[in-house]
């Protein structure tokens, strides 16, 4: 039988891919670019030219990305045991490869030579970047290193590669690993019928009577808002705040907090191995940030000035609380009590905007947003090769051509990866013959699937969401760079990669861009003016709370990664951030980091500071569209031109001060949370 990951395919066939399938096609691929690197570099021309050395390095990436992303985004949206133990029998083969090339000295010498030539002058500024980007990642990856340390690096970054999937892995085990059966109606009274359509679909899925309560996010988030019983709230926030650690429900059946200590032990070790104090430090040499000092500071200023907006915000709840009868308010009555307050000041609900945002109307209205800002259009295609009946396909057009095209994958289930993510399947690039290969992106959401005969009624928290995800796939697919490393996001620091994400999310409050996203799933009524006037005076509603919040968890990580050999235990430094930051404190068994993937399994160690600093940025490039208007195509166009269009082909100072004409302030950030003038 073929393997379908060894085929030449245009979109992955991935109903033909099996786990069997993994394994073996990766190790093909692997033995093919080794022979093809090698064979290469023993050309040995005179002068090594773009052409000769990086359109073939390309290509060999190419084929193993074709084959891997496909692999890598069913293992998180449509899980099995049998896949999830193929991929992490690839994952130390991949990190042996990449650390090979990494170190290798022959391909180092080759890149080193067309930097030094005259023929690097003739290149264009991006292939430049390029190249100088890559120099500084051999660096990284120990090409001065002896060989024994070298060895070592190796041996490190396979270990890391491996600890940081089984930490992923079990915080989804963990999360599917507790339920609650509920038979007693009464014991779910406040939840509203959406949240209880969806409690009776999940019990009826596993042949059960009356509902299931989970702790995937839309059910936690429903119980943790609504429920009127304090003890249910008790008994959820317990078993999700423990998560995959050593206390709760399911103490030490999952814990992740071993991985944790040996993820930090590696990273301080390879950090140390490349001549870094800490894995800040080495986190901070492919980011906009200069020094570790530089974004403590930042985090800390804008702590500072959040804390006294924080500080009222959580006196206004404890006072309403105590009113309808909560003197000691915990943190299990935190999301509850705020939603009965911004009822009560505002008269105004997620679930009672719910109705306006049918799935498929906010869809189309965020594809007109895109239109008139950037003049593409997007189009479903409806056949295609689907890894669940929930996938989507739509192309992106432009001038009658299709540029690119995502597939979209929007509702929470089992077996998938909670969270929101946009990812990249194939990137753009200009091929050898001239012809352009085109960008495909992956966008994923976990969203209260369509429940009771309804569409999927999106809260506005979610179209948010989804507003986040599609501004990181229009960085993907509206790229203009012919080069893969610098195509879309690819060579896009860090710190700046959130910044078409979090601007996006800005149309999700402007009037203009909720008449073309709202309308009622029944009637198409628009959004009612009472209610969008209540919507928006309830925008800044906690935003004190909201900010430290993040900015805890972006002080945590950092001091816990600039720390190096301080001694003090993640707990301790946890601790320590709250004391510093905090206002409000969890209970003593809460290990919120031990389901903190975003660090100890994806891309953000030393970087979730980066949502922050990218808000920055983005505010202030949204400030622009505030003042020449939030629709106008021209300043739309600017944007793409200068922000979504360069991709990685810049440094992202130079990027946004070519759109906004001059460096980013903090005041609209500010201005946009309602974190100006003084604390009610």
């Amino acid at each position: 039988m073929s393997n379908p990951l060894l085929q030449d395919y245009d979109l992955p066939p991935f109903s033909a891919i099996r786990a069997e399938h993994v394994k073996p096609a990766i190790e093909q691929i692997l033995a093919d670019n080794r022979a093809q690197i090698h064979a290469l570099l023993a050309t040995s021309p005179t002068e090594w030219t773009w052409e000769d050395l990086m359109e073939p390095l390309d290509e060999t990436g190419e084929r193993l990305s074709r084959a891997w992303s496909p692999v890598g985004h069913m293992n998180s949206v449509v899980n099995t045991p049998e896949l999830r133990d193929a991929y992490n029998s690839c994952l130390p083969l991949l990190s042996e490869f990449f650390t090979e090339l990494g170190q290798n000295q022959a391909l180092f010498e080759a890149y080193t030579q067309l930097s030094e030539s005259d023929r690097f002058a003739q290149l264009d500024a991006t292939q430049q970047m390029i190249i100088n980007k890559a120099l500084r990642d051999f660096r990284l990856s120990g090409i001065a290193l002896p060989p024994a340390q070298q060895k070592r690096y190796g041996e490190l970054q396979m270990r890391l590669s491996e600890l940081q999937s089984k930490f992923s892995n079990q915080v989804m085990d963990a999360t599917q690993a507790w339920t609650k059966h509920v038979t007693d109606q009464n014991v779910l009274t406040g939840l509203p019928e959406s949240a209880l359509d969806q409690a009776r679909q999940a019990a009826e899925a596993k042949g059960l009577e009356g509902c299931l309560i989970t702790l995937e996010f839309p059910s936690y988030y429903a119980v943790m808002t609504y429920a009127d019983d304090r003890a249910l709230r008790e008994e959820l926030y317990t078993a999700y705040s423990t998560r995959a650690s050593d206390q709760g429900p399911n103490a030490g059946e999952f814990d992740n907090g071993p991985l944790i200590d040996e993820i930090l032990a590696l990273r301080l070790e390879l950090s140390e191995l490349l001549g870094y104090a800490n894995y800040a430090e080495l986190s901070l040499a492919t980011k906009m940030a200069e020094s570790t000092n530089q974004v403590l500071g930042f985090l800390r200023d804008l702590a500072s000035r959040s804390k006294p907006f924080a500080e009222a915000d959580l006196q206004a709840l404890r006072e309403y609380a105590a009113e309808h009868g909560c003197e000691d308010l915990q943190t299990w009555d935190v999301g509850y009590y705020s939603e009965k307050l911004r009822q009560h000041r505002y008269a105004i609900s997620q679930e009672a905007l719910r109705p306006y945002f049918p799935v498929n109307r906010v869809l189309d209205g965020m594809f007109t947003v895109a239109e008139r800002l950037y003049g593409v259009q997007m189009r479903e295609i409806n056949e295609f090769d689907r890894w669940h009946p929930d996938a989507r396909l739509f192309e992106v057009i432009e001038d009658d051509q299709v540029i690119g095209r995502f597939f979209l994958d929007l509702y929470a289930r089992s077996n998938k990866r909670g969270g929101a993510w946009m990812d990249g399947f194939r990137d753009r690039r200009r091929l050898a013959g001239g012809a352009v290969q085109t960008p495909v992106a992956y966008l994923v959401c976990n969203f209260t699937p369509a429940v009771g005969g309804k569409p999927a009624l999106l809260t506005h928290d979610e179209v948010t969401t989804m507003f986040h995800e599609f501004g990181h796939g229009l960085h993907h697919l509206l790229t203009r760079v012919d080069y893969s490393a610098a195509s879309g996001i690819n060579g896009v620091a860090w710190d700046a990669v959130e910044l078409p994400s979090q601007f996006m999310e800005n149309w999700c409050w402007e009037p203009e861009g909720l008449a073309l996203i709202s309308g009622h799933f029944e009637t198409g009524e628009p959004l009612p003016q009472d209610l969008l006037e209540k919507m928006l005076a309830a925008k800044n509603f906690q935003s004190g709370l909201g900010m430290l919040r993040q900015l805890e968890f972006s002080l945590f990580d950092f001091e816990l990664h600039a720390q190096g050999r301080s001694g003090r235990s993640v707990q301790q430094v946890l601790d320590a951030v709250r004391d510093e930051v905090s206002v409000i404190r969890p209970p003593v068994f809460n290990r919120f980091q031990n389901g903190f993937a975003h660090i100890f399994a994806g891309g953000y160690a030393a970087g979730y500071y980066s949502y922050k600093w990218a808000e920055v940025l983005s505010s202030d490039a949204f400030s622009r569209f505030e003042e020449e208007g939030v629709l106008n195509p021209e300043t739309g166009r600017a944007f793409r031109e200068h922000i979504l269009g360069k991709g990685g082909s810049r440094e992202p100072m130079e990027l946004f001060v070519a759109f906004r004409g001059r460096e980013p302030s903090i005041d609209a950030l500010l201005r946009h949370s309602g974190l100006t003038g003084e604390a009610a």
